[in-house]
């Protein structure tokens, strides 16, 4: 069994671990604490160490470039396609799906496969890649996050200044935002991880290390996936999917990429599943919610669907990737990567067709049967 492989594996089975674990751990306060503990303390850990290893090569700054772009262009796709698939506009699980699907968690569903297949040189590639992914996960989506969370407030004028007074103070409160912020300023002052205390840097690292295992055990424990769901799940991501070869396809094409291992990284790195980042924001602003909202307005994001999404997604895109490293010659060829992409379009349109054709057979589906959304 290959490398890659049992890593893949053995992030499944936490998944799983959390899942067997519901009996124990059933309580909502304890779910919500350990949530509480990945989103105040391991993120934040894991945040930090990631920035203050950012080592920037002036001859690749195309690279994270690059990666911001397809962030922005899956954004502004997913905003159109969504109701295609029968997602409602204006809903709280449209804003959810936009939060996501643009998003990338390469370090935990292509790293492990790029080490193993592309080597060193692609990881460090791939990790500079990263750098524009961050930014939009952590800065970019917050702000979206937070321009929905205000939007949804029914507040007259008189309140415009309170409600950036309380823009402002959530943003310097939340840890993640404290961790992000710190980390630039020793950036400026050209300190890395080396350059802090020995102690220091291996409390945080151990801190940080935690984190993975952390979510994907509390997804295990929290993820609610029905039926309904899991139908405009698997579309939308075989669409995301779809949609990835595409751009990869394009970007080989006019940048005429040659070396095999850069054309692969081009192709894996947009495949990686959705990020717990936004999931992160998501929750930022349900905890908001809880204080300053009333009961029936707390509508801006549906945490459940975005903890089934990052369920279904992560052995979705680590299939998809291990399969194409595997592979590998016969996706280095735009035209092959437009076939592929075609064909996860048609596999995402597929329920559609299908459900289109019963509803034309058999009469009008059930509320019960409806996606839910």
């Amino acid at each position: 069994m290959g490398l890659a492989l049992q890593k893949t594996l053995a992030l499944l089975l936490l998944i799983l671990l959390g899942f067997m674990l519901r009996r124990k751990i059933n309580a909502r306060e304890k779910i919500d604490g350990i949530k509480t503990l990945i989103l105040s303390v391991a993120l934040p850990a894991m945040i930090f160490v990631a920035l203050l290893k950012i080592d920037v090569e002036p001859a690749l700054l195309f690279l994270p470039v690059l990666a911001l772009a397809f962030n922005l262009i899956m954004l502004a796709a997913s905003r159109y396609i969504l109701p295609v698939f029968g997602v409602k506009k204006g809903s709280s699980s449209l804003r959810t799906l936009m939060m996501l699907l643009p998003s990338l968690a390469p370090g935990l569903s292509c790293f492990p496969f790029i080490i193993t297949y592309l080597g060193d040189e692609s990881l460090a590639w791939a990790a500079l890649a990263d750098v524009g992914n961050k930014v939009f996960g952590l800065i970019l989506l917050y702000l979206l996050a937070m321009r929905w969370y205000y939007q949804r407030q029914h507040t007259g004028p008189a309140a415009n200044g309170d409600r950036i007074k309380g823009l402002l103070l959530s943003l310097v409160k939340e840890p993640v935002n404290m961790v992000i912020i710190t980390a630039l300023v020793l950036l400026s002052f050209n300190l890395n991880m080396q350059s802090l205390p020995g102690f220091f840097q291996d409390s945080v690292l151990k801190v940080s290390s935690i984190m993975t295992p952390l979510v994907l055990i509390f997804i295990g424990l929290a993820v609610k996936i029905r039926w309904q769901d899991f139908r405009l799940i698997f579309s939308l991501l075989a669409w995301r999917a779809g949609a990835a070869f595409f751009l990869s396809a394009l970007l080989i094409s006019l940048l005429t990429v040659s070396s095999p291992a850069m054309i692969l990284l081009i192709v894996v790195f947009p495949q990686s599943a959705a990020s717990f980042w936004p999931y992160a924001h998501m929750s930022a602003i349900n905890a908001l919610e809880d204080k300053n909202t009333p009961k029936d307005n707390k509508t801006t994001f549906n945490l459940d669907l975005s903890l089934a999404v990052l369920a279904c997604s992560l052995p979705f895109s680590s299939i998809l990737i291990l399969t194409v490293c595997s592979v590998g010659s016969f996706f280095t060829v735009p035209s092959n990567l437009v076939l592929v992409g075609s064909g996860f379009f048609i596999l995402a349109a597929a329920p559609m067709v299908v459900r289109q054709f019963l509803k034309q057979k058999i009469g009008p589906i059930s509320d019960q049967e409806k996606v839910s959304v």
